[in-house]
């Protein structure tokens, strides 16, 4: 059995796109190979690194429950699973930008997928947003999400974690913020600027999306990725 592994993640590079309320991403020199060199004395080589000033929900990334649930588990006391496992992909890219994502919509693309959801699965939101949008005026303004109906529809099959090719799993014009409403009554995570969900799209696959182990913290950057059989 041939396995083949997909990147999911999107590139983190300072000027990216990040989410208006999030610290926006830098990137600085720490030391350069010459200077560090110079430093050490060493007639063979010189170390460089840089230092990366980045939100805990910059570039592709997961969010705690403590994130939008003061009583919920910050990203470091959450359990693995809700990162890796078994998971799904559903082709959404057929609902507009207008509109949001309700147990209708979400049962009909369980369906043309071929899969079904089992408890502990990972869905993944094929919107096709990342495809059209990304680096464009449009990016952080114009994508459907999840109602609260289709949010907590989700949570009810089992799903810890919900996954979407967009800067949010909430339409940007509900202030209620119903996606991770039902993530935080369900004490479930979100996994956000996800790419490249068309190479695992109507599949099911071993998804992985670990956090850093950041100590109190309200969400993680991950490396999101895919193993997939051939």
């Amino acid at each position: 059995m041939a396995l083949r592994l997909i990147d999911l993640s999107q590139e983190i590079f300072e000027g990216m796109s990040v989410f208006p309320m999030h610290q926006p991403t830098f990137i600085m020199t720490n030391m350069t190979h010459e200077e560090n060199q110079q430093k050490t004395g060493s007639n063979t080589l010189g170390f460089s690194a840089r230092n990366l000033l980045i939100s805990e929900h910059g570039g592709t990334h997961s969010d705690a429950v403590w994130e939008y649930k003061p009583s919920g588990a910050t990203i470091d006391k959450m359990p693995l699973t809700h990162f890796w496992g078994s998971a799904i992909c559903i082709d959404l890219t057929h609902i507009t930008p207008q509109q949001r994502i309700g147990p209708t919509e979400l049962r009909q693309a369980v369906k043309k997928s071929g899969q079904s959801i089992q408890a502990g699965d990972i869905v993944l939101m094929y919107t096709g947003h990342f495809d059209r949008y990304f680096n464009t005026e449009h990016w952080q303004t114009t994508y459907s999400g999840l109602s609260y109906e289709g949010a907590k529809w989700l949570a009810e099959q089992g799903v810890v974690n919900i996954g979407v090719d967009a800067p949010a799993i909430d339409h940007p014009e509900d202030t209620d913020f119903s996606g991770h409403l039902i993530c935080g009554e369900y004490d479930i995570t979100n996994t956000e600027n996800l790419c490249n969900l068309h190479l695992v799209v109507n599949r099911r696959f071993l998804y992985m999306g670990l956090p850093l182990r950041i100590r109190d913290g309200s969400g993680s950057p991950i490396r999101a990725v895919a193993l997939v059989e051939e």
